[in-house]
């Protein structure tokens, strides 16, 4: 277990950019742009009130307890949003993170000094998929919300300056259920992304060059073999399900949470139902009930999730195998 930790460190320290520092400048660009746009709103504003606009006072003054449940439903799905844009920057890096892993090693020969170690290809391996599927997501979430948290600091002190109280909207949202209901996800999220983590890890171990074009060229030239197949009227599979079941688990299965979107779960639809349903009693909010614990773990109840596991086990165990058998490259 000590080797295992000291061998997902060194993965850490070897790619601390990619895992530490891209979610910390993504989230400073969100930072800037937020104060950015408050400034440009002031600006505006002035103008505004110069020509007949209501000015901020009167706004404060008639606001009620609906306005501010609703703007604690917007501060929920501000949450979301900010941290799906960094999951978007952790896709990008996972992908080449993972395509690099086990061929970087034998094209700078490197992987020579590591199998003098102590240390056996299976553990290596498990240490990188550890750090691709549990630690990168795990930095990125903490970093989303150390920003929202800052970025809910400067539209407090903003909202202040302008004599509303921020409060009853902060305490209207639910930034603690959120936080660990988004938390509760990763497991999820990295069994769901098995597919896509021994798919990528295979080439990575298998080709002698130019793991990216294998890796992606492949499916794609499948999916066309496939269509053209359908319109010769030859048996072919269908077109959604290799669409669906097969590229998309393949190449997208390892952007966090890529699982809403299916069995059930959307949700694009309950980010409007958030604001449609903000007035309800409690300040009920449709984005924190999708993330329910029983809604999120109900997907290790579905074929997809299962069929999907074994097929990463197989391709990463192939790689295991190949990364003991395989050490030459084209360079």
């Amino acid at each position: 277990m000590n080797t295992m930790g000291w061998l997902v460190k060194r993965e850490y320290w070897e790619h601390r950019g990619g895992f530490l520092w891209t979610p910390v400048w993504v989230s400073g660009v969100m930072i800037v742009l937020t104060i950015f746009g408050i400034i440009s709103a002031e600006v505006v504003g002035s103008r505004v009130r110069v020509n007949g606009g209501v000015p901020w006072e009167r706004i404060a003054e008639r606001l009620n307890a609906g306005d501010f449940v609703q703007a604690g439903a917007g501060l929920d799905v501000a949450y979301v949003a900010l941290t799906a844009i960094m999951f978007i920057a952790l896709f990008f890096v996972l992908f080449f993170y993972l395509l690099g892993s086990l061929y970087d090693d034998r094209r700078d020969r490197s992987v020579l000094f590591w199998k003098s170690l102590p240390v056996s290809d299976t553990a290596t391996v498990l240490s990188k998929i550890a750090a691709a599927l549990l630690l990168a997501p795990l930095l990125a979430f903490l970093v989303a919300t150390v920003a929202f948290i800052v970025l809910l600091i400067v539209v407090c002190i903003w909202a202040a300056i302008h004599g509303i109280d921020p409060l009853p909207a902060i305490g209207a949202s639910h930034p603690v259920g959120l936080f660990a209901r988004l938390l509760l996800t990763i497991p999820v999220n990295a069994l769901w992304a098995l597919p896509t983590v021994g798919w990528l890890m295979f080439w990575s171990a298998y080709s002698r060059s130019k793991p990216f074009l294998w890796a992606v060229l492949v499916p794609i030239f499948a999916l066309i073999a496939n269509s053209w197949l359908s319109v010769l009227g030859a048996p072919s599979l269908d077109r959604s399900f290799l669409m669906k079941d097969v590229l998309a688990r393949l190449l997208f299965g390892i952007a966090p949470v890529s699982w809403l979107n299916g069995e059930g779960l959307n949700l694009g639809d309950s980010v409007g139902d958030s604001f449609r349903d903000s007035a309800g009693v409690g300040g009920h909010s449709n984005v924190l009930d999708k993330f329910d614990p029983a809604a999120v773990y109900g997907m290790l109840a579905t074929p997809a999730m299962w069929i999907g596991v074994v097929v990463g086990i197989g391709l990463i165990a192939i790689s295991i195998w190949l990364r003991r058998s395989r050490i030459e490259t084209s360079t």
